[in-house]
């Protein structure tokens, strides 16, 4: 994603944030052609990465001056709450930002982000010139690795990814495609992309029904199977409507809530089963 300023409205057209994105610390870019492999010496350590500066700057409700901007920095930092939100809020903007030029760009391959893929976190006022150039009058740094970070570790140990990925690589196991599916499902969904993830849903329902019918010998199993195959139509209705534009708020929560049982039920599978 090229450097720059890029300005965001919501729907109504008003402006609401501005992205500004910096690269810092980059490494001489290469020729266009490809140059012949070069011996590399023992001991060499890595070269050096690019640093990337992403700053989610609200434009909708400046400040009055700067008391009124003190008090907002002691309150967005003053609980976990306000700095989940406000961390939350500036990701999902840099994320929209990626999906767009994964989209504009035909790059399949592009990826989004989390809070904890990143060096360090500020949350501070400033003037626009101050901010736009990642500059603030007054901010404060959050550990986003703390209160994340352990959510993450729980659901680690719980998992135990590592056996799996040991299983998989050694063809003593496969990914169903329905986990996939799923997972873009969740991705779309916490983007706010509601059309994408019932269609991503769709198809992950119907894998998973086929993939996963009889998996387990648990009653609990055995009944949310049961709850998802009642649930198909509406998906399918929900997919249908997501074709032809917007979806409505009902069924944003139905697409939610059947993706939370889909999720719990392979969850289910990796703790019973190890993996």
């Amino acid at each position: 994603m090229a450097d720059g300023r890029y300005l965001a409205r919501d729907a109504t057209g008003d402006d609401r944030s501005v992205l500004v994105v910096e690269t810092l610390a980059a490494p001489p870019l290469p020729g266009r052609r490809r140059r012949r492999p070069q011996p590399a010496e023992a001991g060499e350590g890595p070269p050096q990465l690019p640093l990337s500066r992403a700053t989610a700057v609200r434009v909708a409700e400046p400040f009055s001056d700067q008391e009124e901007a003190e008090r907002w920095l002691v309150a967005s930092t003053g609980s976990e709450e306000a700095v989940d939100g406000l961390v939350a809020e500036g990701i999902a903007l840099l994320n929209l930002a990626l999906f767009a030029h994964g989209a504009a760009a035909a790059d399949p391959h592009f990826r989004e982000l989390t809070e904890l893929d990143a060096n360090a976190v500020r949350i501070g006022y400033g003037g626009g010139e101050e901010v736009a150039a990642g500059r603030y009058t007054a901010a404060r740094y959050v550990d986003v690795q703390a209160t994340g970070a352990s959510r993450r570790r729980r659901q680690t140990d719980e998992l135990r990814p590592q056996e799996r990925v040991a299983a998989v690589l050694g063809g003593r196991d496969r990914i169903d495609a329905c986990e996939a599916l799923l997972l873009r499902a969740r991705a779309d969904l916490d983007a706010g992309r509601l059309r994408e993830a019932t269609l991503q849903l769709r198809m992950g329902l119907e894998a998973l029904l086929v993939e996963l019918a009889g998996a387990l010998a648990d009653p609990a199993h055995a009944a949310d199977m049961a709850e998802l195959a009642t649930r198909r139509g509406d998906v399918g209705k929900s997919a249908n409507a997501a074709l032809q534009g917007e979806l409505d708020p009902e069924s944003g929560q139905r697409t939610r809530a059947t993706l939370e049982i889909c999720e719990r039920v392979l969850r289910r599978r990796r703790v019973l089963r190890g993996g």
